[in-house]
């Protein structure tokens, strides 16, 4: 059985969270799967209520990224990791699926690195200043070994982007591509599928329909990509790299996003 990583970020699980579980739900009767997912919107949500003001930055190389406060991540460790990942757990065991819900402190199945200070680009000057890190990490270690026993007994690991760091003993907020490429690398997946809300990577006003590793770093170095998926790229890019064999950025809003990322529908990016 093929074995498959599937990140689906927040924006695509609040508007195709049934087909997305549905579409799961289906691939798991004849591949093994890994669920990552975001919820950007749910912890942004839920930290307005709690008077807490979301904030942004921009990395020197043009990445945007969401600055993580402690009162933050306790934000995010309710909400991705507490309500947003057991309902996701609950819809695919709805539809036959056997899920187990986890987040990175869950038998260390994520590891990772608190970044103590972060460069970015000062909104109101365009230069360059240092900050410190807050509760964003790196992603530097996964628990494959974790993540192959539940594969093997038939569980659909679900993962909450929430890594923890065994230097400090706490709880990071980690991007959800790159946690999802780690994921893939570590355990040489056979493909990373992202299911996102654009139909994947857009170059000149046009689909790249296939890219090769050297063609993404290409673009990358050429500033070519948006903001918005130039980590993916860099993260997939190097998955492939690690030995994933193959991974594909897809639309969401088909009606079997999965299968359809399987047959190669969106960009697909391969070693060569």
């Amino acid at each position: 059985m093929a074995l498959i990583v599937v990140k689906a970020g927040g924006r695509a699980l609040t508007e195709n969270m049934e087909k997305i579980v549905t579409s799961i739900a289906e691939a798991s009767k004849n591949h093994r799967i890994i669920l990552v997912h975001g919820g950007g919107e749910l912890v942004t949500e839920y930290s307005k209520r709690l008077g807490i003001e979301p904030r942004f930055v921009t990395s020197p190389q043009g990445v945007r990224s969401r600055y993580t406060t402690r009162e933050e991540l306790e934000v995010f460790v309710m909400a991705l990791g507490g309500l947003l990942n057991k309902k996701l757990a609950v819809m695919l065991a709805r539809h036959g699926a056997k899920p187990i819900g986890l987040t990175g402190i869950d038998g260390f199945a994520l590891l990772a690195k608190r970044r103590k200070r972060i460069v970015i680009v000062d909104e109101k000057t365009r230069r360059r200043r240092v900050i410190p890190g807050g509760y964003t990490g790196k992603v530097v270690g996964v628990n494959n070994q974790l993540l192959r026993d539940l594969l093997d007994d038939g569980y659909t690991p679900v993962i909450a982007p929430i890594a923890y760091d065994p230097e400090e003993a706490t709880l990071l907020n980690v991007d959800g591509d790159q946690a999802a490429a780690r994921i893939a690398a570590s355990l040489r997946a056979n493909a990373l599928i992202i299911l996102t809300d654009v139909d994947g990577l857009i170059v000149d006003g046009k689909l790249v329909n296939k890219l090769t590793l050297s063609q993404a770093i290409r673009l990358v170095e050429e500033g070519k990509i948006g903001p918005g998926m130039n980590r993916k790229i860099i993260e997939v890019a190097r998955a492939v790299e690690e030995g994933v064999e193959y991974a594909v950025i897809t639309n969401a809003s088909h009606n079997n996003p999965v299968a359809e990322g399987l047959k190669g529908r969106g960009t697909v990016l391969t070693m060569g």
